[in-house]
């Protein structure tokens, strides 16, 4: 699978993208290759961890799964499924979304996936503002991300800090899962709506003109409040170099020409928290690098000016997660057996670890390498019922000739858990041969098939 890292005892850094938008109920873009550094020379993401807030809640169809009805997941979906990243986990409250994408090889580590949403909207603005929240184990590292949307308007600093507070109060649902605090990362960002205090329009708008930003940052709410309430300290913010965010007139960069006239404020940020780094401030020297099992660096911290679709500009964190494996062995290894094409049934092979908590109900899914969610296979196996042998080395399953592509291609296989919910094992890609009993004749315009699909996974959404 790729997972030794380079040397003995090393840690390994997945590299992470974060982007906080408030899309003012705007379509998606053209082209996000700038927003998710798509054209950059350096190594790859591992994970993009997208937070939108103001998605237009309007267009969707209520009777369908939203999770892949909204047009915003759909778009990313079709960025980032050609790239090799699978869209792991969403959550939905109105206008708040949060979307995760992973490289595939990554699957098998993350577990203890948990999605969760919390309200406080004000003054009757029912489920507007709040914050939607994703956790899992990666590696063994417990890593948790809260997209908020915090009350907007100068004066309700105290408003904003009260509901990121109740966020954080709130718990997941499940047996032994850690409150956000409690993680050992946590990230938290959105549209967060803290102004510059004090500070006359003109005098704002002259520092950005002169990208003399370090002006205005002691006024930022934020930032005053950071220095006064000690749950705010732990958490740590990169340097503000650019431009505040808001509020910009449509399709420009030019700030609020409306008679509102709003004066510029940084609305838009990425924080982060390590627990490690929060339980005593050691002295120098007194901190071995042995206890520090997973650390964050933060590459770029920035704003991308040339998207104009709302009223704010998207923000982006790059970031470094240094971390030592606490899991690098996958719960399930599989793989094709022989050469496969929709000519014969086929084989599947695989071996759990001895830990492993299968249910009836797990499943083996046969997928286009460009799938862009678990529940985007092409057919699929239960295990037990299509088991056809089983001994120490591991079990086979088979899969009819029926349900395999004639067109062949390029495809992998996922072993899904039930009472894991998720994916606990992943093959290599691997070649699917077209059938040749079908050359000379059309090959079948591929369908959606309609066949009986394991409703065993959920779907995270609220209206």
């Amino acid at each position: 699978m790729g997972m030794e890292p380079a040397h003995r005892g090393a840690g390994r850094e997945l590299r992470l993208h974060l982007v906080t938008w408030n899309v003012g109920t705007a379509s998606p873009p053209p082209d996000v290759s700038s927003l998710l550094q798509l054209d950059s020379l350096g190594p790859t993401m591992d994970m993009y961890v997208i937070g939108l807030q103001e998605v237009n809640s309007k267009i969707t169809n209520f009777l369908s799964d939203l999770a892949f009805d909204d047009p915003w997941s759909i778009f990313f979906m079709t960025v980032l499924s050609p790239l090799g990243y699978i869209k792991l986990s969403s959550v939905r409250m109105q206008g708040l979304l949060l979307l995760i994408f992973v490289k595939h090889v990554h699957l098998p580590f993350i577990r203890d996936l948990h999605t969760q949403f919390t309200r406080t909207g004000l003054y009757g603005y029912w489920g507007n503002k709040g914050g939607v929240t994703i956790r899992m184990s990666l590696y063994g590292h417990t890593v948790c991300f809260m997209n908020c949307h915090l009350p907007a308007h100068m004066e309700n600093t105290e408003q904003r800090l009260d509901d990121f507070e109740k966020i954080l109060e709130m718990q997941f649902e499940g047996e032994n899962i850690p409150s956000a605090l409690e993680h050992d990362v946590l990230f938290w960002f959105g549209d967060l709506n803290f102004r510059i205090a004090d500070y006359g329009i003109h005098f704002v708008r002259e520092s950005i003109n002169n990208k003399r930003y370090n002006l205005l940052w002691e006024k930022d709410q934020l930032n005053m409040a950071k220095k006064k309430e000690a749950f705010l300290q732990e958490f740590i913010e990169g340097p503000l170099h650019f431009k505040p965010t808001y509020k910009f007139d449509l399709h420009s960069d030019v700030y609020d020409t409306s008679e509102k006239k709003r004066k510029p404020a940084w609305t838009d940020r990425i924080l982060w928290r390590v627990k490690n780094l929060c339980q005593h401030a050691p002295k120098e020297g007194e901190f071995s690098e042995e206890q520090q099992t997973i650390s964050v660096t933060l590459n770029n911290y920035v704003s991308h000016m040339s998207y104009g679709i709302s009223d704010h500009k998207p923000v982006t964190g790059t970031f470094g997660l240094e971390l030592k494996p606490l899991v690098s062995e996958p719960l399930v290894t599989l793989n094709p057996e022989g050469e496969w094409s929709a000519e014969h049934d086929v084989l599947i092979n695989y071996s759990a670890v001895p830990e492993f908590p299968s249910s009836a109900w797990d499943w083996i899914g046969l997928f286009k390498v460009t799938f862009r969610h678990v529940n985007d296979y092409v057919t699929y196996s239960w295990v037990e019922d299509d088991e056809i042998s089983s001994n120490k080395g591991g079990k086979q399953v088979y899969m009819s000739a029926a349900e395999i592509p004639d067109a062949g291609g390029e495809f992998l296989l996922c072993f899904y858990s039930n009472n894991l919910q998720s994916i606990v094992g992943i093959s290599q890609p691997f070649q699917i041969q077209p059938n040749r009993t079908l050359i000379g004749k059309e090959l079948p315009q591929e369908e959606n098939s309609w066949m009986q699909r394991p409703d065993n996974l959920e779907s995270h959404d609220e209206f």
